[in-house]
């Protein structure tokens, strides 16, 4: 055992229950809330349908859960009225056991080019507006004939503002959701912490990292563990490395419940920092802690990144995105999406508002050296900014 806080992950695995199944999903109730918004927002944009592709965006808007595939598969939203769901004939039996949200199903047939069904529903639609905004997850491959198919009878827009405007605005049981998956996901990075070894690989690490997060019910989407000089990279490297004393580690991960994300970092060393590695740390926790303050109601998103930067461009790192520095954005959304609106990033004039959430996560990168990130994710609440998860107080302890 080479560190005193040394536990098993195969031990500390047992410890996780599975709490996903007691968090209740989004009902029907705030589905159709969500979908009469889109239609207002619709409505006060002179939109007449929104095209949603198999995205996170028709899973926010109606449950339907779809994968991504060569055939067009999806959902119109008309700015009043029932959805719409488009669906291959063969799939139909299937479809109509996925609906929450009643609507009509529009089928087609192999032969039959789908994206000319999509045009012509929403011409005929006897909705009100003037154009056809498709989700921007939509695949250029039926966006393109979708739009051709259109020509002068209905312009095509994006649909980006009007989805964005809904779903940066986290409701009460979306916030309650993410806090158990941030909660859930914490628990995963301290017992990472209580079991590193030396000598263990970062493949053994992101491996138990997926355990656990099985283990608790929630759908696994990342881990990264970065060890001594690779933890100056933002994603990583592509080769495995081994723990020795005296590395700094990073260690990055991700699950979610009901779509819903965590997003977690942690940065620290195994065993005792140098005195350089507690003034990185020290000037990493300063920038990340600026953001925050920063992030007040009212308050622009590229304030808050440049709030951050600013910490480090005064200890002399930068300016701007240089290395040694900060050589991303501050932060990114999150919801059904790990990465989506808010952006926390220069030019980004959107103002903070009750019920949005995105991460601070301003990062000091040293290439050939080491990086500290530490990452925690905010939300707005009607007096200003909460994090879900308590920050990192010290590089040795980053778990209290």
């Amino acid at each position: 055992m080479s560190a005193p806080h040394y536990i098993p992950f195969a031990q500390s695995l047992g410890t996780f229950e599975n709490i996903a199944a007691a968090v209740p999903p989004i009902g029907l109730a705030e589905l159709q809330a969500r979908v009469a918004r889109l239609q207002a927002l619709m409505r006060e944009a002179g939109v007449k349908a929104v095209y949603l592709d198999t995205s996170s965006s028709l899973t926010y808007f109606t449950a339907m859960s779809l994968g991504a595939s060569e055939r067009l598969h999806g959902a119109i939203i008309p700015s009043s009225g029932a959805p719409i769901y488009i669906s291959p004939a063969f799939e139909q039996p299937k479809t109509e056991t996925l609906i929450t949200l009643a609507g009509d199903i529009a089928t087609w047939e192999e032969h039959e080019d789908p994206t000319a069904l999509v045009a012509d529903i929403a011409c005929r639609l006897p909705a009100a507006g003037n154009s056809l905004a498709l989700d921007p997850a939509t695949p250029f491959a039926f966006s393109d004939p979708i739009a051709g198919h259109l020509g002068e009878r209905l312009p095509v827009i994006s649909a980006k503002p009007l989805i964005a405007g809904c779903r940066q605005i986290k409701s009460a049981t979306e916030i309650a959701i993410i806090q158990t998956a941030m909660t859930a996901s914490r628990g995963v990075h301290k017992a990472v912490w209580q079991g590193l070894y030396e000598g263990v690989s970062t493949t053994e690490v992101t491996d138990f990292i997926a355990a656990a997060h099985a283990r608790l019910g929630m759908r696994h989407i990342f881990a990264a563990a970065q060890f001594g000089e690779a933890t100056a990279y933002p994603h990583g490297v592509p080769y495995p490395q081994t723990l020795k004393r005296g590395d700094m580690v990073l260690i990055d991960l991700g699950a979610h419940i009901h779509r819903y994300c965590s997003d977690i970092t942690r940065t620290y060393v195994f065993g005792e920092p140098t005195d350089r590695q507690r003034e990185i740390w020290a000037l990493e926790q300063k920038a990340h802690r600026a953001a925050f303050d920063a992030a007040q109601l009212g308050a622009t998103c590229e304030a808050v990144d440049a709030a951050a930067r600013k910490v480090l461009t005064d200890a002399g790192y930068g300016p701007d995105y240089k290395v040694p520095g900060l050589p991303h954005r501050t932060g990114h959304g999150l919801g059904m999406d790990i990465h989506e609106e808010p952006y926390i990033v220069r030019g980004n004039t959107t103002r903070l508002a009750p019920g949005m959430v995105f991460s601070d996560e301003p990062m000091l990168a040293i290439y050939g050296e080491c990086g500290v990130r530490l990452e925690d994710i905010i939300y707005m609440s009607d007096t200003g900014p909460v994090f879900f998860t308590e920050p990192a107080t010290s590089i040795t302890r980053p778990f209290g």
